[in-house]
């Protein structure tokens, strides 16, 4: 007979709330929490819940059931005291079943340190708001077409979780908003690890999927960062990006088919990602994206493509089949990225109609054996400056005066990272600019002439360089 025993801590355990989320309580003897011994009691309690209450569950393994899912309804914390749900010991608790918990008009609520092995989507609803997923394990039923996670709601933070082992159509995370256009704001995801997703299909396996096709126009203002992906091989898109106004930065991609793909939306920026060692790198539609600070190497396929369009814009009103449609890149800036000994390194597309526009490809560092360093199709009002190339790769068709041939002394780090040493040509070759790069992809900031390149030279080894298993997940600092 399974042992079904939660813990619940009210606001007077003052200790007992400071906990870590899915740490062991730390409750003094006048404020230890009772045994909560069934669902039911479960469920009572979430249902009493107050700002500032932390309910724990007991190790073990608990199904469900489908006709009561453990609901959150009308539960209001606050920023300063959220109502906190969490496994006594991290991932030690495991929830089976259809469903785990049911979201409703709540807000300021975390769920800690749970194993979720649920058949259908957890679903964070629209009517919620400030609810935080952090510390779990999600590995759910490998079933055809179930995404994992669905976030709607505004300013919801996902963390140091551990999405792993989809082998079928469906997606790790979403993130969406209300009625069919909309998008939740302020969605935070950072420090997670993306693994292990085998779905051999072209399409509708990425880890994160950051809008729809129907909301490209919508401003999410999400932040996606210090996220690890390895062995990502659901999808060519580990970030699929389908809104505007976004924040990509600081995520590793590593032995992996997908990479970041700007899809629909516009006024996105990719900043300080490491592409390592997989097939895609950074594909671009839309307008007005940012693209610094990046270091691609060792992809098979394009470490950066700059695509052509089906549609010259998206507008709104546009019909449901134009949406769907690629947006022509116009007034990109692309700047101070290292791209060494990919498949491919800076090239284009020419299978639709709109060709991309008013491009600034500045400050670049291209380095390759193979192939050719630059393979645009059509181009209108492109701007090349500063870019340093190098190896037996050709230049292709960059124009003249866009780069200089020049070799740039790569030498690779702790990290196996190549960077410039010392005495590099791309050391303070850069061209100041507005706006002004102010730090590397390091967080070493540019001097007043910054280098060729993601990276700043420094005599002192870095102090950073791509995410590792031991960076992300349930159990990092």
């Amino acid at each position: 007979m399974q042992r079904r025993t939660f813990l619940m801590g009210t606001a007077a355990g003052v200790a007992l709330a400071a906990a870590p989320v899915g740490g062991a309580p730390t409750a003094s003897a006048s404020a230890a929490p009772r045994a909560v011994r069934t669902l039911d009691e479960l469920q009572a309690a979430i249902d009493r819940a107050r700002p500032g209450d932390r309910i724990l569950v007991a190790d073990g393994t608990y199904t469900v059931p489908s006709d009561r899912p453990l609901t959150i309804r009308n539960k209001q914390g606050t920023g300063r005291a959220p109502i906190t749900i969490a496994a006594r010991t991290q991932g030690a608790v495991v929830l089976e079943g259809e469903h785990g918990f049911v979201f409703e008009a709540s807000s300021h609520i975390t769920l800690g340190g749970f194993s979720f092995r649920q058949r259908n989507t957890l679903d964070i609803p629209p009517d919620c708001s400030h609810i935080r997923l952090t510390r779990n394990d999600i590995h759910l039923a490998d079933i055809e077409g179930v995404h994992w996670v669905m976030v709607r709601a505004d300013d919801s933070t996902v963390d140091h979780n551990h999405f792993h082992g989809k082998s079928t159509l469906g997606i790790y995370l979403g993130i969406e908003g209300a009625n069919t256009e909309e998008m939740a704001q302020r969605v935070h995801v950072y420090r997670n690890y993306f693994s292990d997703h085998t779905f051999t299909g072209s399409n509708g396996g990425e880890p994160i999927r950051l809008g729809v096709s129907p909301r490209a126009l919508s401003s999410a203002h999400a932040i996606v960062e210090y996220n690890l992906f390895e062995r990502a091989n659901g999808d060519p898109e580990a970030i699929s990006v389908k809104s505007s106004d976004n924040t990509i930065r600081h995520n590793t991609i590593r032995d992996s088919f997908g990479g970041i793909v700007l899809r629909h939306g516009n006024r996105n920026r990719v900043e300080a990602n490491h592409f390592i060692n997989g097939t895609e790198g950074v594909r671009i539609y839309g307008n007005d994206h940012v693209i610094v600070n990046n270091h691609l190497s060792g992809l098979a396929g394009r470490a950066l493509v700059i695509g052509s369009g089906s549609e010259r814009d998206h507008l709104p009103g546009e019909t449901p089949e134009a949406r769907r449609g690629n947006d022509a890149p116009d007034r990109i800036l692309i700047v101070h990225n290292t791209l060494v000994n990919n498949g491919g390194t800076i090239s284009g597309e020419s299978q639709r109609p709109h060709e991309p526009r008013d491009v600034t490809v500045a400050d670049n560092l291209l380095v390759a054996d193979t192939g050719q360093l630059v393979a645009m199709a059509n181009t209108v009002r492109f701007t090349w400056s500063g870019n340093l190339l190098w190896g037996a790769a050709a230049d292709g068709n960059i124009p003249a005066g866009g780069g200089t041939r020049v070799d740039p002394k790569l030498v690779k780090d702790a990290y196996g990272i190549a960077r410039p040493a010392a005495g590099s040509p791309a050391i303070d070759a850069g061209t100041p600019r507005r706006p002004r790069v102010t730090h590397d992809i390091d967080g070493q900031p540019r001097t007043r002439t910054p280098d060729v390149g993601a990276h700043e030279y420094f005599r002192r080894a870095p102090r950073c360089g791509p995410l590792t298993p031991a960076d992300v997940g349930p159990r990092a600092d």
